[in-house]
Protein backbone atom coordinates (compact mmCIF):
# COMPACT_ATOMS: atom_id res chain seq x y z
CA UNK A 1 0.00 0.00 0.00
CA UNK A 2 1.17 3.49 -0.81
CA UNK A 3 -0.33 6.91 -0.17
CA UNK A 4 0.13 9.73 -2.65
CA UNK A 5 -0.89 13.37 -2.42
CA UNK A 6 -2.55 14.60 -5.59
CA UNK A 7 -2.12 18.00 -7.18
CA UNK A 8 -5.58 18.96 -5.86
CA UNK A 9 -4.54 18.07 -2.29
CA UNK A 10 -6.55 14.86 -2.03
CA UNK A 11 -4.90 11.67 -0.78
CA UNK A 12 -5.00 8.58 -2.98
CA UNK A 13 -4.14 5.08 -1.85
CA UNK A 14 -2.48 2.60 -4.18
CA UNK A 15 -3.07 -0.99 -3.14
CA UNK A 16 -3.32 -4.48 -4.55
CA UNK A 17 -6.75 -5.52 -5.82
CA UNK A 18 -8.56 -8.04 -3.61
CA UNK A 19 -11.35 -10.48 -4.34
CA UNK A 20 -13.72 -8.30 -2.29
CA UNK A 21 -13.19 -5.43 -4.75
CA UNK A 22 -14.72 -7.33 -7.69
CA UNK A 23 -18.16 -5.65 -7.75
CA UNK A 24 -16.76 -2.14 -7.33
CA UNK A 25 -14.14 -2.86 -10.04
CA UNK A 26 -16.83 -3.96 -12.49
CA UNK A 27 -18.84 -0.82 -11.71
CA UNK A 28 -15.72 1.32 -12.20
CA UNK A 29 -14.90 -0.30 -15.56
CA UNK A 30 -18.45 0.22 -16.82
CA UNK A 31 -18.22 3.92 -15.93
CA UNK A 32 -14.69 4.58 -17.19
CA UNK A 33 -15.52 2.86 -20.49
CA UNK A 34 -17.91 5.72 -21.19
CA UNK A 35 -15.51 8.48 -20.17
CA UNK A 36 -12.85 7.87 -22.79
CA UNK A 37 -12.39 6.55 -26.31
CA UNK A 38 -8.89 5.39 -25.29
CA UNK A 39 -10.24 2.18 -23.73
CA UNK A 40 -11.11 -0.93 -25.74
CA UNK A 41 -14.72 -1.01 -24.45
CA UNK A 42 -17.49 1.53 -23.98
CA UNK A 43 -19.90 2.40 -21.18
CA UNK A 44 -21.55 -0.65 -19.64
CA UNK A 45 -19.74 -3.05 -21.99
CA UNK A 46 -17.65 -4.74 -19.29
CA UNK A 47 -19.77 -7.82 -18.76
CA UNK A 48 -17.69 -10.11 -16.53
CA UNK A 49 -19.65 -11.62 -13.66
CA UNK A 50 -18.65 -10.83 -10.09
CA UNK A 51 -17.60 -14.45 -9.58
CA UNK A 52 -15.44 -14.41 -12.72
CA UNK A 53 -13.87 -11.10 -11.67
CA UNK A 54 -13.15 -12.52 -8.19
CA UNK A 55 -11.48 -15.53 -9.79
CA UNK A 56 -9.46 -13.29 -12.12
CA UNK A 57 -8.24 -11.17 -9.20
CA UNK A 58 -7.21 -14.27 -7.25
CA UNK A 59 -5.42 -15.66 -10.31
CA UNK A 60 -3.49 -12.40 -10.85
CA UNK A 61 -2.56 -12.25 -7.15
CA UNK A 62 -1.24 -15.82 -7.22
CA UNK A 63 1.27 -15.17 -10.04
CA UNK A 64 4.74 -13.79 -9.34
CA UNK A 65 4.88 -11.94 -12.67
CA UNK A 66 1.45 -10.26 -12.50
CA UNK A 67 0.24 -7.34 -10.38
CA UNK A 68 -3.03 -5.42 -10.28
CA UNK A 69 -3.36 -2.27 -8.23
CA UNK A 70 -6.25 0.02 -7.48
CA UNK A 71 -6.20 3.74 -6.88
CA UNK A 72 -8.66 4.58 -4.12
CA UNK A 73 -9.89 8.04 -3.10
CA UNK A 74 -12.54 8.38 -0.38
CA UNK A 75 -13.25 4.62 -0.55
CA UNK A 76 -13.97 4.86 -4.30
CA UNK A 77 -11.95 3.18 -7.04
CA UNK A 78 -10.70 5.92 -9.35
CA UNK A 79 -8.07 3.87 -11.17
CA UNK A 80 -7.06 0.35 -12.07
CA UNK A 81 -3.65 -0.60 -13.42
CA UNK A 82 -1.93 -3.89 -14.00
CA UNK A 83 1.03 -5.70 -15.43
CA UNK A 84 -0.03 -9.13 -16.61
CA UNK A 85 2.16 -11.80 -18.11
CA UNK A 86 1.92 -15.15 -19.82
CA UNK A 87 3.02 -18.13 -17.75
CA UNK A 88 4.76 -19.94 -20.61
CA UNK A 89 8.48 -20.21 -19.92
CA UNK A 90 9.49 -18.42 -23.14
CA UNK A 91 7.01 -15.56 -22.64
CA UNK A 92 6.71 -15.01 -18.89
CA UNK A 93 9.30 -12.21 -18.94
CA UNK A 94 6.95 -10.00 -21.02
CA UNK A 95 4.52 -7.88 -19.04
CA UNK A 96 1.52 -6.14 -20.58
CA UNK A 97 0.58 -2.83 -18.96
CA UNK A 98 -3.03 -1.74 -18.64
CA UNK A 99 -3.93 1.53 -16.97
CA UNK A 100 -7.08 3.64 -16.60
CA UNK A 101 -8.38 6.42 -14.38
CA UNK A 102 -11.64 8.27 -13.87
CA UNK A 103 -11.62 11.34 -16.11
CA UNK A 104 -12.06 13.78 -13.22
CA UNK A 105 -8.64 12.66 -11.92
CA UNK A 106 -6.71 13.03 -15.16
CA UNK A 107 -3.79 15.44 -14.76
CA UNK A 108 -3.58 15.00 -10.97
CA UNK A 109 -0.31 13.03 -10.97
CA UNK A 110 -1.80 9.58 -10.35
CA UNK A 111 -0.56 8.13 -13.64
CA UNK A 112 3.00 9.11 -12.85
CA UNK A 113 2.88 7.47 -9.40
CA UNK A 114 1.20 4.31 -10.68
CA UNK A 115 3.75 3.96 -13.48
CA UNK A 116 6.61 4.32 -10.98
CA UNK A 117 5.01 1.75 -8.69
CA UNK A 118 4.43 -0.85 -11.40
CA UNK A 119 7.83 -0.38 -13.03
CA UNK A 120 9.61 -0.72 -9.67
CA UNK A 121 7.57 -3.85 -8.93
CA UNK A 122 8.39 -5.27 -12.39
CA UNK A 123 12.11 -4.70 -11.88
CA UNK A 124 12.01 -6.34 -8.45
CA UNK A 125 9.95 -9.46 -9.21
CA UNK A 126 12.90 -11.30 -10.75
CA UNK A 127 10.94 -12.34 -13.84
CA UNK A 128 9.74 -9.33 -15.86
CA UNK A 129 12.29 -8.01 -18.36
CA UNK A 130 10.01 -6.05 -20.72
CA UNK A 131 6.75 -4.14 -20.34
CA UNK A 132 4.58 -3.49 -23.39
CA UNK A 133 1.34 -1.60 -23.88
CA UNK A 134 -1.09 -0.54 -26.55
CA UNK A 135 -2.08 3.10 -26.87
CA UNK A 136 -4.12 5.01 -29.41
CA UNK A 137 -2.00 7.40 -31.43
CA UNK A 138 -4.33 10.31 -30.52
CA UNK A 139 -3.85 9.74 -26.76
CA UNK A 140 -1.21 12.45 -26.41
CA UNK A 141 -1.34 12.53 -22.58
CA UNK A 142 -0.86 8.78 -22.35
CA UNK A 143 1.94 8.73 -24.90
CA UNK A 144 3.69 11.56 -23.10
CA UNK A 145 3.49 9.63 -19.81
CA UNK A 146 4.76 6.39 -21.35
CA UNK A 147 7.66 8.10 -23.15
CA UNK A 148 8.61 9.81 -19.87
CA UNK A 149 9.17 6.30 -18.47
CA UNK A 150 11.23 5.15 -21.44
CA UNK A 151 8.62 3.36 -23.52
CA UNK A 152 9.39 3.32 -27.24
CA UNK A 153 7.14 2.84 -30.25
CA UNK A 154 7.52 -0.67 -31.68
CA UNK A 155 4.73 -0.70 -34.21
CA UNK A 156 1.41 0.66 -35.39
CA UNK A 157 -1.86 -1.29 -35.50
CA UNK A 158 -4.11 0.13 -38.19
CA UNK A 159 -7.91 0.18 -37.79
CA UNK A 160 -7.61 -1.80 -34.57
CA UNK A 161 -10.25 0.08 -32.51
CA UNK A 162 -13.36 1.41 -34.15
CA UNK A 163 -15.24 4.28 -32.49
Amino acid sequence: MKEIKLKNGEIAILREAMKEDAKQMIDYLNIVGGESDFITFGANEFSMSIEDEENYIEKINSMKNCKMILTIINNEIVGIASVTSDQKERMKHNGILGISFRKKYWGMGIGNEVMKYLIEWSKSNGITKKISLLVREDNARGINLYEKFGFEKEGLLKKDIYI
